[in-house]
């Protein structure tokens, strides 16, 4: 369990720094909930469902890009800015973009860095296997995906329209939810082939292994 504490140290650490003096704090919060809902659920299961590393250094690689889009509630994130002061180019210039895009990268993120640990789950739980156990993690993040669509509806009802407005990061756009959760299928399609590939070159390279 070493390497998953190091990991959680980590975590705490951005999440700690994140959270001293975000843009807008209801957002940041509303951001947060599940996410801290889902540590407390790794924690509490720790033992009992303990993943690879290869799963907890996916999530972590997912976290940090979630605490990032929190902090600026996604719609602001500059990566745009940063992208020019790295390699003297707009990257919003070069493809055509009009909107801020890093809310659709981490919807793509949800299914390519998430699945994997999905399939672990679904092969610790159920004892999933064979073809099952890539396509359950797909299923699992279109359901998830739903989900959370219907949860920032909710919450853009609670709170109003402003608040509203910075959590869904729809942006003007018609087809959001629909286009979110395209991309986050799409994700865990790519690592649920990539996994598969994996496997097979493996079994073929050591077919008594």
């Amino acid at each position: 369990m070493r390497y998953p504490l190091v990991l959680l140290v980590l975590a705490s650490l951005l999440f700690v720094s994140l959270a001293i003096a975000p843009p807008d704090r209801l957002t940041w919060a509303l951001e947060n909930t599940l996410v801290l809902v889902g540590l407390a659920l790794l924690w509490a299961t720790r033992r009992t469902l303990e993943f690879s590393n290869l799963a907890y250094t996916l999530m972590f690689a997912f976290f940090v890009l979630h605490e990032i889009g929190a902090f600026y509630t996604y719609t602001l994130v500059p990566y745009d800015r940063w992208w020019q002061a790295l390699t003297g180019s707009s990257l919003d210039a070069y493809f055509g973009w009009r909107r801020n895009q890093y809310d659709r990268l981490v919807h793509f993120a949800f299914g390519a860095l998430l699945a994997y640990p999905m399939r672990e789950l679904f092969m610790r739980l159920i004892a999933a296997r064979g073809w099952v156990s890539y396509a359950l993690p797909i299923q699992m993040t279109l359901s998830w995906s739903a989900i959370y669509e219907l949860i920032e509806w909710l919450a853009a009802s609670v709170f109003g329209a402003d608040t509203g407005a910075a959590y869904v990061g729809a942006q003007g756009d018609a087809w959001d939810a629909q286009k979110d959760m395209a991309l986050a299928a799409s994700g865990a399609v790519l690592a649920m082939l990539a996994a598969s590939t994996f496997r097979a070159l493996r079994e073929a390279a050591h077919p008594t292994a």
